[in-house]
């Protein structure tokens, strides 16, 4: 049997692969007809999402952890899933007030291929096992490979380096667990800690993973920096306190969660983001601890980076 052959037979048992009962007439449907039928599919996804919550509780702990030791978590995908990769780390900076390597993506063809498509790129194993060591995984480092079809041997081949270099492994698919169990997957399989496998089941049109599978893996993403950011002291009640002021929709944004959480007014608050050299966090324990600049800072770093801690010697209430 050829190569090609065992890749034309490896596809045709994938879920995101086959043809979609629901929509084998969707050319003959009209404008109204089209999108209700794709809406009603992508109101499927959330459900399957739920079912992965276990995973993703221990894909955030496992990422927690790589936080607090110093380490990276790192996206490697192809395609689609690369720049879906690529648009969740890009936004923790902004939304978080995370440096730049603390969340990382990597797409196969590299920057180029977030706009164009690379034929070839994602085929290329060398290239994902290059880029792994290029980039200095290591021990302290947690990296998810990215794969609505599984098998991408870019992808595959990052994970198994991640994996030799010492680094945790996470892979998010669209196609069920049970496919993990092939033989043609028992490889992957030896190299992965954490599956996360939302089965979309197929796409309204035949393989394009752009649409179920690109939405569960985008919620998942979602979920994983959210919910780790949370855990790492980055949000105060259900407000983002390390975001940074780059712009001035941010500056503005800055005040209104200084404003809500102190009860400070629009000038006071912007008074105490200046002394706080824009950083929110220090500015809040400045106004409800009714402490300096210096010892702010100090608090939080006693407690972990979170403000309920660097609010307890006054037993401060949150508003």
């Amino acid at each position: 049997m050829t190569r090609d052959k065992i890749l034309f037979d490896q596809l045709g048992s994938l879920s995101t692969e086959r043809r979609n009962r629901k929509s084998m007439s969707i050319d003959s449907m009209d404008t109204l007809g089209i999108l209700r039928l794709i809406n009603s599919e992508d109101g499927t996804v959330a459900g399957r999402v739920r079912k992965e919550i276990p995973q993703i509780v221990k894909a955030v702990e496992s990422v927690v952890r790589a936080f607090k030791s110093g380490g990276r978590l790192v996206y490697v995908g192809a395609g689609t899933s690369g720049r879906l990769g690529i648009l969740d780390a890009s936004e923790c900076p902004p939304t978080f007030g995370t440096s730049p390597g603390m969340v990382r993506g990597v797409i196969a063809g590299g920057k180029r291929a977030v706009f164009r498509l690379l034929e070839g790129a994602e085929d290329s194993g060398k290239s994902g096992t290059m880029d792994m060591v290029k980039l200095r995984i290591g021990r302290h480092d947690i990296v998810c490979g990215i794969a609505a079809s599984l098998r991408t041997p870019y992808v595959v081949a990052a994970v198994r380096k991640a994996k030799e270099l010492g680094a945790s492994t996470i892979y998010i698919t669209s196609n069920p667990l049970s496919a993990f169990q092939r033989p043609a997957f028992k490889d992957l399989r030896d190299h992965v800690d954490i599956a996360i496998c939302p089965d979309v089941g197929p796409e309204i049109i035949m393989g394009s993973t752009r649409m179920k599978s690109g939405t569960a893996q985008k919620m998942v993403l979602n979920m994983i920096t959210t919910a780790a950011m949370i855990r790492m002291g980055k949000v105060y009640g259900n407000m983002m306190v390390d975001c940074t002021m780059k712009s001035r929709k941010l500056r503005e944004r800055a005040k209104k969660v200084v404003m809500v959480v102190t009860g400070a007014d629009y000038r006071t608050a912007g008074k105490y983001l200046t002394k706080a050299d824009g950083h929110v966090k220090t500015a809040i324990v400045m106004i409800k601890a009714g402490v300096s600049s210096a010892e702010a800072r100090k608090r939080l770093i006693a407690g972990g980076g979170f403000i309920r801690p660097a609010l307890k010697k006054r037993q401060i209430k949150l508003r």
